[in-house]
Parts: structure tokens; C-alpha cells; sequence
């Protein structure tokens, strides 16, 4: 059983930057797609960005293109997400996740795709 866990939220001014960081339980992640999803009070949850089980594909949702990064680092079975000039509708809480299609050439972005999840991380970013 893969279990995932976030960390790096905060409260952060707009214009700032943060970095959360999502860390594997088990080895098998490192063949697995990952993504990052976030879901602010009283919305429903939306995809933010993913990336392929060997990085060299990632994808993100217009609202964060350009100001967010997606990476991951499989020697020490993390993914990455690098906030930069956040403003304050980036406020949610983050959720990362993988989808257990082991090497899949497809990047997921629809939240029914992945398999396993984080509990979350707070992201507050004051205006």
C-alpha cells in the first residue's frame, strides 16, 4: 500500500513562493505518474499539475501555468511542486496523489485517474 505525504504548506504573502513537497512510502512510486490537486473552501477539488513517472512530461491547469512547477526526484522517491508568484486564489488545500499505472506513457489529469492520495497540505496566501 503506497501512502503519500505532503508537507511545506503555509501562509505566505502574495508575490511569494512556496514549495511543497510529497514524499512515497513505498518504491513502487517511483513508476508512477504523479499529480498535484487542490481544492479551496466551498469549490469542488481541480487539478493543478502532474507529471510522468520519469518527468519528462508534465502538465499544468492554465490557472498556475508559468507560476508553478512540477518536478520529482525518484532517488528519493519525491515530487515537487515549486509555487512561485502566488496569489491569493491559489489559498487551498493541496492534495498530492499517484496513479499506480506503473511506467503508463499517459499523464493524468482528471482526479478518477489517480489511485492513491495525501491527506493535504494548507496553502493561505494573504493579499
Amino acid at each position: 500500500q503506497v501512502q503519500l505525504v505532503e508537507s511545506g504548506g503555509g501562509l505566505v504573502q502574495a508575490g511569494g513562493s512556496l514549495t511543497l513537497s510529497c514524499a512515497a512510502s513505498s518504491g513502487s512510486f517511483r513508476t508512477y505518474a504523479k499529480g498535484w490537486f487542490r481544492q479551496a473552501p466551498g469549490k469542488e477539488r481541480e487539478f493543478v499539475a502532474a507529471i510522468s513517472w520519469n518527468g519528462g512530461t508534465t502538465y499544468y491547469a492554465d490557472s498556475v501555468k508559468g507560476r508553478f512547477t512540477i518536478s520529482r526526484d525518484n532517488a528519493w522517491n519525491t515530487v515537487v511542486l515549486q509555487m512561485n508568484s502566488v496569489k491569493p486564489e491559489d489559498t487551498a488545500v493541496y492534495y498530492c496523489a499517484a496513479d499506480a499505472r506503473s511506467m503508463r506513457v499517459v499523464v493524468p489529469t482528471q482526479e478518477n485517474e489517480y489511485d492513491y492520495w495525501g491527506q493535504g497540505t494548507q496553502v493561505t496566501v494573504s493579499s
